[in-house]
């Protein structure tokens, strides 16, 4: 028998065995071949794939957009349309920052509160007792 087991892709990949078979059912990682016996049996290029999988995530791609890259990784894909989802990606990380740093902009604003505005706010919200 030829490749591994989910248990031994497990292991030699840190991830669990759910992890693995919840990839699989997700459409993230193509289903491995099975032998006779049933089993699974996973081939080296899935150790290429799961290592793409935890990087991509580590740079904050979403598990479907991940199983979406895996998909065109899989046919011709041109360096070209590499660079544009790269590109892609880098201008949706510029936007959160700016959101970020406007949401920080304005809490650092709210820390500036006068004290007493702060407690006259907060009256506002108490029930007023009968």
């Amino acid at each position: 028998m030829k490749g591994m087991t989910r248990g031994q892709l497990a292991k030699r990949t840190g991830l669990s065995m759910a992890t693995l078979r919840y990839y699989e059912e997700s459409g993230v990682l193509p289903a491995p071949r099975r032998v006779e016996n049933g089993y699974r049996i996973y081939t080296d290029d899935y150790l290429v794939k799961i290592k793409f999988i935890k990087d991509a995530k580590s740079l904050g791609y979403s598990l479907k957009e991940i199983g979406a890259a895996l998909k065109m990784l899989s046919q011709d894909m041109e360096a070209e349309t590499l660079e544009a989802l790269v590109q892609g990606k880098i201008k949706e990380i510029e936007e959160k920052i700016q959101s970020l740093e406007s949401i920080k902009s304005m809490l650092s604003g709210l820390l500036q509160t006068p004290q007493e505005d702060v407690h006259n706010y907060l009256r506002s919200f108490r029930v007023p007792e009968d």
